[in-house]
Parts: structure tokens; C-alpha cells; sequence
């Protein structure tokens, strides 16, 4: 059977069980937070006094931080590209059961819709963000699409999606840490809660790969492989400013949140390294041979990384964002 047809057959066998998926890992609008319960209550008589905390507040942190913020933001409400890449995948069926794949996606995408509404909402109102400019860099984004290098294989996307609940578990967690050190209290909070829904996320698709690991263990590792081998792209890979070349401003961002200390390299081969360890995938049994050298490459490719990273120096460029207006005090 081509190998296509048996990641197909496989995601349809897992699909059978995917409804108990749905209740350990997804929350009932009705139950879960929502942008509103971190936000000034324009009905309330105390709204424009909570407006003008926030945004005094905001003064404190300097435009890294801002421009680490825009970009997590931005990533977040790119949203339309993933849903509609995910819904692609062989063995998803965009009309299929509701109790299925396609279901699963669609809740997903309406959970994590919640964490770009909340940030954006937030950032608009701290007055130290130009919105206009970070709107056509969010249209571009979703215009511009992405190719992250898995095609339509179902296997590399859950690597990839695992990989990034992580990636933004991170992200979102050490915003929270500098913005309670600030002050901001409510940003923190924030900031913390969707961190907690990026991790339960990322738990629900390293369980989909435990349970493809335990059926086709070897096609698996090496989808795992590939993946690493070529880097985890970032979805913000095309970020871009108004009129500015596809692809032309991630560099400059990647600099500057590894500067704020949001997202930094070693932040990255902790990930790979806690992807080994959930998976176990030194104790998988049964694999090819290409397979078994597919996990002798992972298994060795954190202390890899890590000895290029102490070499990676940081430049103290002061970076010109469209997006972060000069701070007038």
C-alpha cells in the first residue's frame, strides 16, 4: 500500500477514538475564560480609569518586549491559514463526522481563536502599539500563507503542531513572567491562563503521536526525523511590514524576542528534548532499520544543537518596527 494510503488508514483508525480526546482536552465555551474577563468593561463606569492604568503601565516595559508581544499576537490570529491547512491533511475529511477529525480542528481553531482577540484587544488599548501597521502585517500573514514542509502528511503536521503548542506554551509563559515583574498584573495573568490552554493543546497532539508511535512506530520516528532535521519553522516565518518583500522582518523579530528573553534557542532544544522524553522514543521497539537510525539522529541531535547555540551571539541592533511607535514620556 503506497505510504500515503497508510497514514490515511491510520488517521481514520484513530479517528474511531477521537471523541474521548474532546473531553480531556477542549473546554465548553459556556466554561472556559473569554477575552472579556481579562479586559476593561466598556459598561462599566470604572472602564476609562482601568484604560489609563493599562496604558501607564505599558510605559514600563521597553519596545522589545511590545515587538515580542505583536508578534505572538500576530501569530495567534493567523489562524485561518491553520485551520485551513489542517483541514487538508490525508485522512481528515472537511465534512466528515462530527465526532471526527474535522470537528476536533474546528474546536481547536475556536479555542485558540480567543488568545489573538484577548491580545489584540489588550495591545490596542495600551497605546504603545501602532495598530494600523500591525493589521497589515496580520492581513499580509494570512495572505502570504506558509509552508512548513509537511505537505499533507498527517504524521509530520502533528510533529510539527506538537512541537508548537509547546513553542507558544513557552512564549506566552515568559511574557507573563515579565509583565508581572512590571506590574502588569492583568497581562500576567493573562498571559499565564494561555499559556495553560497552549500546553493542554500540545498534550492532545502529542497523544495523537503516542497512539500513531504504538501502530506504525517506524513511519513515525521517521516523520519525527524529518521534521527536526529540516527545523521547526515558525508560523510568523513570513511576518512583514507595510509594503515591504515576503519573508523580509522574521530575523529582525527572532533577534529581538530572544532579546526580551520571550523565545531564545535554547528555549527551542528544550522542546526536542521534551518531545524524546514524552514519546519514549528510546524505549520503541519493533522499527526498520532507517528507523532506528531516524532515532539514533534525534536522540543525538539536543546535544547537537546546544553547542551551536552557546556560539550564537545576539546582535544589540536597535531594530526599527513599524509596528511599535517612539515612547513619548
Amino acid at each position: 500500500m503506497p505510504l500515503n494510503n497508510v497514514r490515511k488508514e491510520v488517521m481514520l483508525t484513530l479517528e474511531k477514538d477521537i471523541e474521548a480526546t474532546f473531553g480531556q482536552f477542549l473546554i465548553a465555551p459556556e466554561e472556559i475564560w473569554q477575552p472579556t474577563d481579562f479586559l476593561p468593561n466598556p459598561q462599566s463606569d470604572s472602564f476609562m480609569d482601568e484604560v489609563e492604568e493599562i496604558r501607564e503601565l505599558s510605559k514600563e516595559l521597553d519596545d522589545d518586549f511590545w515587538i515580542s508581544l505583536v508578534g505572538d499576537m500576530i501569530t495567534e490570529e493567523a489562524l485561518p491559514t491553520y485551520e485551513s491547512w489542517l483541514l487538508d491533511l490525508d485522512g481528515i475529511n472537511q465534512h466528515g463526522e462530527e465526532k471526527g477529525w474535522s470537528s476536533w480542528i474546528r474546536r481547536w481553531t475556536a479555542e485558540e481563536n480567543r488568545h489573538g482577540d484577548v491580545l489584540n484587544k489588550y495591545i490596542y488599548l495600551s497605546g504603545r502599539v501602532n495598530m494600523r501597521e500591525v493589521e497589515i502585517t496580520t492581513q499580509h500573514l494570512i495572505a502570504d500563507g506558509f509552508d512548513i514542509g509537511t505537505a499533507r502528511d498527517p504524521y509530520k503536521t502533528f510533529v510539527y503542531t506538537s512541537f508548537q503548542e509547546l513553542a507558544t506554551f513557552v512564549s506566552h509563559g515568559n511574557v507573563a513572567k515579565i509583565a508581572r515583574k512590571a506590574g502588569m498584573k492583568g497581562l500576567a495573568k493573562m498571559s499565564k491562563i494561555i499559556a495553560g490552554d497552549e500546553m493542554r493543546h500540545h498534550l492532545a497532539y502529542v497523544e495523537f503521536i503516542r497512539q500513531i508511535f504504538a501502530v506504525d512506530p517506524s513511519e513515525m520516528m521517521i516523520a519525527f526525523r524529518d521534521m527536526m532535521k529540516y527545523k521547526i519553522e515558525m508560523p510568523a516565518m513570513y511576518l512583514r511590514e507595510s509594503f515591504e518583500a515576503k519573508a523580509s522582518l522574521f530575523d529582525r523579530f527572532s533577534d529581538v524576542a530572544q532579546r526580551a528573553g520571550v523565545y531564545t534557542a535554547f528555549d527551542y532544544i528544550d522542546i526536542l528534548e521534551k518531545l524524546n522524553e514524552a514519546w519514549k522514543i528510546d524505549k520503541i521497539t519493533g522499527l526498520t532499520d532507517e528507523a532506528d537510525k531516524a532515532r539514533t539522529y534525534l536522540m543525538r541531535l539536543p546535544d547537537r544543537m546546544k553547542r551551536i547555540a552557546s556560539r550564537i551571539v545576539i546582535p544589540d541592533t536597535d531594530y526599527n518596527f513599524k509596528w511599535v511607535n517612539p515612547l513619548i514620556t
